[in-house]
């Protein structure tokens, strides 16, 4: 029989300090995007990947704005209701809605990317330029890699 060995400490694991970095940094960017432009972050979050990729259904908004489905529908709501982003029935889908930025939406769209840029240059501001690149091929490798993963598969136990 093998002996019990104590496994690793969990602030080790990458997938640990990954979430505790994405924690700390939306806390962060919560406080700017209220203090700023009195959104939450989903809030803001769906309106800048509004901005970014739209026409958008909520499926791919949730998608884009890494957010389930229900946030990104109440987000995309608040949204509406302040007169931000404009809800249409959508031409392929009878049941289905296509969220577009209206033209008060657009300026403040531009204004919370600005936050973004400047929340990520805040981030990563400890790196240098090289290593902010090395760091951003990295990410982009993990998330191919965990992209290429069929959903709900997961690694053999021992």
């Amino acid at each position: 029989m093998a002996a019990d060995t104590t496994p690793p400490a969990l602030q080790d694991f990458l997938t640990w300090r990954l979430h505790r970095l994405a924690k700390l940094t939306d806390r962060q960017s919560s406080d700017a995007y209220t203090q700023v432009f009195g959104l939450g972050v989903g809030e803001a979050r769906c309106l800048a990947a509004i901005g970014q990729f739209a026409p958008l259904s909520v499926k791919d908004l949730a998608a884009q704005a890494n957010l389930d489905k229900a946030q990104a529908s109440r987000a995309a709501q608040m949204l509406v209701d302040r007169e931000l982003v404009l809800k249409s029935a959508s031409e392929t889908d009878a049941r289905g809605v296509v969220l577009t930025l209206t033209r008060s939406g657009r300026p403040l769209w531009k204004r919370v990317m600005r936050l973004i840029e400047q929340r990520n240059a805040e981030i990563f501001g400890c790196l240098t330029k090289a290593e902010q690149r090395q760091l951003e091929a990295v990410f982009d490798r993990l998330i191919a890699h965990a992209d290429a993963r069929p959903q709900g598969s997961s690694p053999a136990t021992p």
